[in-house]
């Protein structure tokens, strides 16, 4: 695998994700929100487009494993940096938390992870 400055986290690359990253952008919506009596929903947005990046790596080895997750190992937030939307050269850091992490452990005797899977949250 190969690392790339386009992903960074406390100014570290990353390993380049597998192809197919799809980022999501939401609303938070403020503890006030929701519906009436009537039916009628009434909104309070706080923030709005908030980014969710979820990264995936279909295998990898121990070596590789242990750098990825040593990134932000034991952070409860960190500095993501990423490529700008609608950009694949620019880049942008925001302040960002890991989420939904989840690996297989497809061989001990040769070392080899699959399916890692992490989402990493704007703050």
């Amino acid at each position: 695998m190969t690392l790339t400055n386009l992903f960074q986290i406390d100014g570290k690359p990353m390993y380049a994700p597998d192809a197919g990253l799809e980022p999501s952008y939401s609303d938070l919506d403020s503890s006030d929100s929701g519906r009436d009596e009537a039916g009628y929903m009434h909104r309070e947005v706080v923030r709005e487009k908030v980014a969710t990046w979820p990264i995936a790596y279909s295998s990898l080895t121990d070596a590789e494993y242990a750098y990825t997750i040593g990134l932000f190992s034991g952070k409860s937030t960190f500095a993501f940096t990423h490529p700008k939307a609608g950009s694949s050269s620019e880049t942008v850091t925001t302040t960002c938390y890991c989420s939904k992490f989840g690996i297989s452990w497809y061989s001990a005797r040769q070392g080899l992870w699959k399916n890692l899977k992490f989402n990493i949250i704007e703050c």
